[in-house]
């Protein structure tokens, strides 16, 4: 019988769960990713460590599902992922401590239907938070000089999406997938190219020396998380050909350090920041008057 291709890396990763985070925007953060891999009439026990959050209306009518009207249709799509891949997702499940709540978490991560290609959404555990960013080098055939997470395609090798995110992030900027903390995954996107990418969050110390690859990052940089959380849109024009006509195209974008977020990775972020955070964005690409 063969044994599965995936990574020991895999087999070491650790869940960072609500009850083992102090700053409560990561808190908040923790708790909306891991509730969708409960099924919806999972009743968690106090001793779990989730914390209570009230409902939209304020009536905290149930605690244990979290803003339950905008956090719908993510649900949905975590569901059918589950449903899909994960019988534990499906079967009734009472942890009575932490351990068998990192486990299921784990074990849904990692049947997950696999993607072409995984990033990594990594956020320092620090009192004031940093979200890693890359500027691709300019010399690369496909999205030169754009502003991305790290990440990358899948190879069989990797058996799963996380050790995906996590191999593309070590050899991207040295980042060691023993220092990850895995907080959860976010609906899968499609880039462009009709490329599937499934992003995964995660938290990393503060104190991390991360070095760039040259031959695929100009450089490493910090977007302060709490600031994005509210950080106004910026209009960002796009030169754009098609059918030998030039277009130019007007979408969303955050400006962080000086660096233009759009695209596939500005669209993600938007999907987490709804999800965790209840800040609609709706996502554009239309063409200037």
């Amino acid at each position: 019988m063969t044994e599965p291709l995936h990574s020991a890396n895999f087999d070491e990763l650790a869940v960072a769960l609500p009850a083992h985070i102090s700053h409560p925007l990561l808190k908040q953060l923790a708790t909306r990713l891991q509730s969708q891999f409960f099924p919806q009439d999972y009743k968690r026990p106090i001793i779990a460590g989730w914390p209570d959050i009230k409902d939209d209306d304020g009536e905290g009518k149930d605690p244990n599902r979290p803003n339950n009207k905008t956090m719908g249709r993510h649900f949905a799509a975590a569901t059918s992922d589950a449903d899909a891949t994960s019988s534990a997702a499906n079967t009734p499940f009472e942890p009575d401590h932490e351990i068998s709540q990192g486990a299921l978490i784990l074990e849904t991560l990692f049947k997950s239907p696999i993607a072409d290609a995984s990033v990594l959404i990594a956020i320092t555990n620090e009192p004031s938070p940093r979200l890693l960013l890359t500027k691709r080098a300019g010399h690369l055939a496909a999205h030169a000089g754009e502003i991305s997470f790290v990440g990358g395609k899948h190879e069989l090798v990797d058996g799963n999406n996380v050790v995906t995110a996590l191999r593309e992030a070590c050899e991207e900027t040295a980042l060691p997938p023993s220092q990850v903390q895995v907080l959860g995954q976010l609906p899968v996107q499609t880039s462009k190219s009709g490329m599937s990418v499934r992003p995964i969050v995660a938290l990393i110390p503060p104190d991390l020396t991360l070095v760039p690859e040259l031959g695929e990052i100009e450089r490493i940089f910090w977007a302060d998380f709490e600031v994005l959380i509210e950080q106004p849109l910026e209009e960002y024009a796009i030169n754009y050909s098609l059918s030998g006509s030039n277009l130019v195209l007007l979408t969303p974008s955050w400006l962080v350090d000086g660096e233009t977020v759009w695209g596939l990775t500005g669209l993600i972020l938007a999907s987490l920041l709804e999800l965790c955070f209840d800040r609609k964005i709706e996502w554009y690409y239309r063409a200037q008057a």
